[in-house]
């Protein structure tokens, strides 16, 4: 479960009829101003890092730890640091979030941090921590930084949220990658990127038209958070609080990249799918206290050398062209019981695997909220979903997008700003 801290702090749930399945509907009154961009490691200021290949990895490109450029405290340690700062970059738009997601090569004995800073209209902002990351356990502790807020922004947990009257033109992303001193291990980032989006409010959105997947389902293979429920309390008891790294899971091994028995066999032998808790106890976020953190996910999902981001699509139509291209997607949204047939729940903040749309365009989803890995496929309706997921009260349409660096995504809408 993830609460949609975001959104529900602000604004009263509200709903409306859906219309019916597959049908059609008058204009939307606004779409969200969404906005993905890369980051391009030959530009930007380094400090002590290089771009190539580190030895023993994968053949792309990425940001390398190169010499130390300072020594800092953390955590009653000391580490050398070596860092990097995008230029400054347009957003298009006055942007009210920005979400920064990355994958990255760790090794034992390092880890990273993710910085954002924005300009609105009263200048630069300060730099804000989106996370502090690593795949190792005994270095640091894994975690997003509370208790940042100013008069210009606030974090929440993965999120910079920009204050009321101060929405962001412009940023810059900074990353740092830590080693202990002396260490011949080389922390890599191979990829970044900066969601920057505006979401309109709005209770009820149109029923978009078809993609070009109506018909089309993947094979992703169905993993129920509800069987672990109770499961290694310390990284929050699986169950209800397990759905984002369940989902996670079924991405991984629709690619066929879910940890090996090696890495599970820590589990409890009795347990019915290990690589489930895996993923739970390394995307366990210290301070949030659960396993719902996006970022924390996809770049989890970086650990089996996949290309993993967040951000956020405008419709089900979007949706589609990422299925016709063979990626499942995962989706963030929230609903009452009464709000989506066939549920059977209701939620203040899920996700679940998108897998693919029926011949008459309803989804097709790998839910995690179901009693066992049987129940786990479930088919909602269309306009249904697409309220549910993308209306202003919900994440207004956040979505995980995975997949290995040699399957290509699908071009973007044409005439939008490329949100992937």
């Amino acid at each position: 479960m993830r609460a949609l801290t975001v959104f529900l702090s602000t604004l009263a749930l509200v709903t409306a009829d859906a219309a019916p399945s597959g049908a059609a509907s008058g204009r939307a009154a606004s779409v969200p101003d969404v906005v993905y961009h890369r980051a391009d490691f030959t530009s930007g200021t380094a400090e002590g890092t290089t771009e190539g290949t580190a030895e023993g990895t994968a053949s792309d490109d990425g940001l390398l730890f190169g010499t130390a450029a300072g020594t800092v405290s953390h955590e009653d340690r000391t580490w050398e640091y070596a860092r990097w700062t995008a230029p400054e970059r347009r957003i298009g738009f006055p942007a009210t979030e920005l979400i920064a997601s990355w994958t990255a090569d760790l090794p034992q004995g390092s880890w990273m941090q993710v910085e954002l800073r924005g300009r609105n209209a009263h200048g630069l902002t300060a730099w804000y921590s989106m996370g502090r990351w690593a795949y190792a356990e005994g270095d640091i502790l894994r975690t997003s930084v509370p208790g940042q807020q100013d008069a210009d922004a606030k974090v929440k947990v993965d999120t910079l949220v920009a204050a009321t009257g101060r929405r962001l033109r412009a940023y810059q992303l900074r990353l740092t990658l830590y080693r202990r001193p002396g260490s011949p291990v080389t922390p890599r980032v191979r990829t970044a990127g900066v969601m920057a989006s505006r979401v309109p409010r709005r209770a009820s959105v149109p029923v978009s038209p078809t993609g070009g997947a109506w018909g089309v389902e993947l094979p992703v293979p169905r993993r129920s958070q509800n069987v672990h429920r109770g499961h290694y309390p310390e990284w929050n008891g699986g169950g209800e609080a397990w759905c984002s790294p369940t989902s996670t899971t079924m991405v991984l091994g629709y690619w066929g990249r879910w940890p090996s028995e090696q890495e599970t066999s820590w589990v409890t032998p009795s347990d019915p799918d290990p690589e489930v808790d895996h993923a739970a106890r390394h995307t366990y976020d210290h301070a949030y206290k659960g396993t719902g953190n996006w970022v924390f996910n996809t770049a989890y999902a970086g650990r089996y050398g996949m290309h993993a981001f967040v951000t956020r699509l405008r419709s089900l139509t979007e949706l589609e062209r990422l299925i016709a291209a063979g990626i499942p997607v995962i989706t963030s949204q929230s609903f009452t019981k009464k709000e989506l047939p066939g549920a059977g729940y209701g939620t203040q903040g899920h996700l679940m695997v998108v897998v693919g749309f029926t011949e008459q365009g309803d989804v097709v989803a790998n839910d995690p909220a179901s009693s066992g890995n049987d129940a786990v496929r479930r088919v909602y309706p269309r306009a249904a979903f697409e309220k549910v997921w993308l209306r202003s009260s919900s994440s207004g349409g956040v979505a995980y997008v995975i997949h290995p660096p040699r399957h290509p995504l699908p071009a973007t809408t044409p005439g939008l700003p490329p949100n992937w």
